[in-house]
């Protein structure tokens, strides 16, 4: 940034807020390593990644720009198998420290609370208690959390910023992948040897919990096979 990086602990959410704002307009166009190790020197301990192993490139930039950064793992009960290999996988061979958070409930113990299949019933419900609640404990504390968003993922994600706030959770929000296209991702997996969930190879654009997503055909939107067959488009992780 052009401006010297304040002391952000001493900030206060207004301040914090503006501090992110400005921070922002002056990161765009950076490239998505420089965004992270900004953040690594700006926030030091107090920044976390979340991911959902369906974000491979952010985890590769995030190891390499912010080397021990900490990544969040929300284990919702759903994942493929897959998934979870691609998360042993970067824990194991890459320089993250990696925490797995869990929902309050197993999912038998939803189950006997909600009925069985509330995927199914009310996805919204669902989300909530195994992304969205446990999501909130996991950032509980730090200041700043990166995601792997990027703005022609949807159209409820058209106009994120490379870092912005987060008003429901008062903390600064950083989306360093937010301008790249699929092209780029591609670009960078072939350049650096990204190592990819293996569904990827079967069709899957967009990773989600195994019972709410299927691979997509060729043409269609990376993210149709998030929720196929209803109107939700979002987990609620990010509204």
């Amino acid at each position: 940034m052009s401006t010297s990086t304040p002391a952000v602990a001493d900030l206060s959410p207004d301040e914090l807020r503006a501090f992110a704002e400005r921070a922002g307009a002056e990161l765009e166009g950076a490239h998505p390593a420089e965004i992270l190790a900004w953040a690594g020197r700006t926030f030091g301990t107090d920044l976390v990644v979340a991911s959902s192993m369906g974000d491979e490139v952010l985890v590769d930039l995030a190891a390499k720009a912010v080397p021990g950064v900490e990544v969040i793992f929300l284990d919702t009960g759903y994942h493929f198998a897959e998934t979870l290999g691609t998360r042993d996988y970067y824990a194991e061979f890459t320089d993250i420290r990696l925490r797995t958070v869990l929902p309050l409930r197993t999912v038998a113990e939803q189950d006997a609370e909600h009925g069985p299949r509330p995927h199914e019933r009310d996805p919204n419900l669902c989300c909530a208690l195994r992304k969205v609640e446990p999501l909130e404990r996991g950032l509980a504390p730090y200041t700043a959390w990166v995601t792997g968003m990027r703005r022609e993922d949807a159209p409820t994600r058209t106009d994120i910023t490379v870092v912005g706030w987060d008003a429901r959770r008062s903390k600064v929000k950083l989306n360093p992948l937010a301008a790249w296209t699929q092209d780029d991702l591609e670009a960078y997996v072939a350049e650096h040897h990204v190592v990819l969930n293996p569904l990827r190879q079967i069709g899957y654009t967009s990773i989600g919990c195994a019972p709410c997503t299927r691979a997509t055909a060729p043409g269609e939107d990376p993210r149709a096979g998030r929720w196929s067959g209803t109107s939700k488009t979002e987990c609620g992780l990010h509204t």
